[in-house]
């Protein structure tokens, strides 16, 4: 392990209105077996307790970076990474604050990236209000998707069926332990997205450059609040609906994601997706029928045309 002692970890961990799950964040982080590391933590303009929480914490590794407004998650974890690479960090930890993990998932990761010769690494996740079943075990990207990653196992009772270490393909960045090169090789995450496939464009620009790899493993306690800080559904006496801001960053992001992909098929695909979406409108029921979410579906659409 003495390897391992020489690495340093920059957490890049972006808050915003994070006062519910900040705390039991920071109690998994500071209790790990690895110690060297800094932990910058980016608030995007939060209005509750978020920061006054942040404040009772004195440990001299928190670094904290006021935002006066919500600049996004892509522009804040970038943030992040550059005052890490800044800090002579070897590598950088982006994760989401909704979590809570082992005293070990810091060693874990850099074992398994030394022993595997990779740059980029990725736990098993589980839902942390159902422990037993998976939210990610390992993503590919599904052409016939339109280039989505499909996270593996989502939903599923954890029965050993992924356990091992293997390489994968795409990585969210709720837990993704990344070597400075990478950033150096790839560059850094591309601010254009808000919020929503800035990992998804990150895994796949290091997936088609090919000279780092990505590998996830299993041996490990880790727990997600999923859907706690982004509010993708919004619950009504009539059912559940998407929210406008999720419709809004979805659609136009993956429109911008494929014309960056490229490429007559991914043309294609931009293509037959002005049809899906308008047809997913009528035939899908978590969308609600009006006008107001019709033209934000078209609109978000041409959005990203433009982007």
């Amino acid at each position: 392990y003495k390897f391992i002692r020489m690495e340093k970890i920059g957490l890049v961990t972006i808050t915003y209105n994070s006062s519910d799950v900040i705390r039991d964040f920071l109690d998994s982080t500071l209790s790990q077996t690895f110690q060297n590391f800094v932990i910058y933590i980016i608030d995007n303009n939060s209005q509750d307790d978020t920061l006054e929480i942040l404040k009772e914490n004195t440990d001299s590794r928190i670094k904290l970076v006021q935002n006066k407004k919500n600049f996004g998650v892509a522009r804040a974890n970038n943030q992040g990474i550059e005052l890490a690479l800044k800090d002579n960090c070897t590598q950088v930890l982006i994760i989401n604050n909704d979590v809570e993990f082992e005293k070990q998932l810091f060693d874990k990761m850099i074992k398994i990236q030394k022993d595997n010769n990779c740059s980029l690494v990725v736990p098993k996740m589980m839902y942390f209000d159902n422990p037993d079943y998976i939210w990610y075990a390992g993503s590919t990207f599904v052409k016939k998707k339109g280039f989505l990653p499909i996270h593996k196992g989502i939903k599923q009772k954890d029965t050993s069926q992924f356990d091992g270490v293997y390489p994968v393909e795409y990585a969210p960045t709720c837990c993704l332990l990344i070597k400075k090169e990478v950033f150096l090789d790839i560059g850094m995450m591309d601010e254009r997205y808000f919020v929503y496939f800035d990992d998804t464009d990150f895994s796949y620009r290091v997936l088609r450059d090919g000279r780092h790899k990505l590998f996830f493993f299993s041996d490990i306690k880790f727990y997600h609040k999923v859907g706690s800080l982004t509010k993708s559904v919004e619950k009504e006496k009539k059912g559940e609906y998407r929210g406008d801001f999720f419709i809004k960053q979805n659609t136009r992001n993956h429109i911008y994601f494929l014309k960056k992909i490229g490429g007559i098929y991914a043309y294609l695909f931009i293509l037959f997706l002005f049809f899906k979406n308008n047809l997913r409108f009528i035939l899908n029921s978590n969308f609600r029928k009006n006008f107001h979410t019709w033209k934000l579906i078209n609109k978000s659409y041409f959005e990203g045309l433009m982007m």
